[in-house]
């Protein structure tokens, strides 16, 4: 288990939920008893609006982190620098706590396929993301943490592990990792490996935030939906992740089927319960 210092330069602002739309007025009516609030970053490079409006307002109560899903890190065309342009000006006006995205490719050719595809684990593509996650750091002048997604498919060219791959990528890349403890479980089963390895592999010192979310069973296929409620296999492996990493910044995710902002503070509430126990001996 890792010491206490550890986690002297992890920053902890305790446990967030994903900012939507139909939390804006609860959100500052109610002033929940969150921490801090994680927006998705495309929904607010607009000029103006609704969303700013209410991003401005709730930043002003709230710490905030971002998280985007067009970076496309692994793909092969070149970096877009027009869309880093817009989420450094958006950073500007947030100044989040961190910026992450993920850890994949979403398109090719100039055509967005609206999905986080997984990456072939070979040396090539190594090598490939650490050049790109350099560029995309001296460009914002910041660390970004990568996600791990869940996926469906392997590539038979994959010459290692899906978590032997991200950690090297913290590592050469000198990035920051978002763990994804529903995407580690969701992934676990569609390929057979032990959710408990992957999780144990992560190297400590670059973890600084857990995502937690639902997802939907289909046979012998398990779909990251984040329309449902966090699962108790999510729970157990995010109780494992709690007692062995110590204090990280976690979040809830859910994008469909949204419920009352009260069902989503109690889920919180949940997590708080289990790791609780944990970080305080941490601390």
């Amino acid at each position: 288990m890792p010491s206490v210092s550890d986690f002297i330069e992890r920053p902890f602002p305790g446990f967030g939920l994903g900012l939507r739309k139909e939390h804006y007025e609860a959100v500052l009516a109610e002033r929940p008893a969150v921490d801090w609030f994680e927006i998705l970053t495309e929904n607010y490079l607009v000029e103006g609006g609704k969303p700013l409006y209410y991003l401005d307002r709730i930043r002003a109560e709230y710490p905030m982190v971002m998280h985007g899903v067009s970076l496309s890190i692994g793909g092969t065309h070149p970096l877009d620098f027009q869309y880093l342009g817009l989420l450094k000006s958006l950073i500007d006006r947030v100044r989040p706590l961190w910026v992450s995205d993920h850890l994949c490719w979403t398109g090719v050719g100039g055509i967005n396929l609206h999905d986080l595809l997984p990456l072939p684990y070979t040396e090539e593509a190594l090598s490939h993301v650490v050049s790109r996650v350099r560029q995309v750091q001296d460009f914002l002048e910041r660390r970004i943490l990568l996600e791990n997604v869940s996926s469906y498919m392997s590539y038979p060219e994959s010459q290692m592990s899906e978590w032997t791959f991200l950690t090297e990528v913290a590592k050469r890349a000198d990035c920051l990792i978002l763990l994804d403890i529903n995407n580690i479980y969701v992934s676990a089963r569609n390929h057979g490996f032990d959710p408990s390895e992957y999780l144990l592999a992560m190297p400590s010192d670059k973890v600084w935030q857990f995502h937690l979310a639902g997802h939907t069973e289909h046979g012998q296929w398990v779909i990251d939906t984040h329309d449902h409620p966090i699962r108790n296999e999510v729970w157990d492996l995010y109780r494992e992740a709690a007692r062995h990493f110590g204090p990280v910044a976690t979040m809830i995710e859910r994008d469909d089927r949204i419920p009352p902002l009260d069902a989503l503070l109690q889920e919180l509430d949940q997590a708080r319960r289990i790791a609780g126990p944990f970080w305080q001996e941490a601390a």
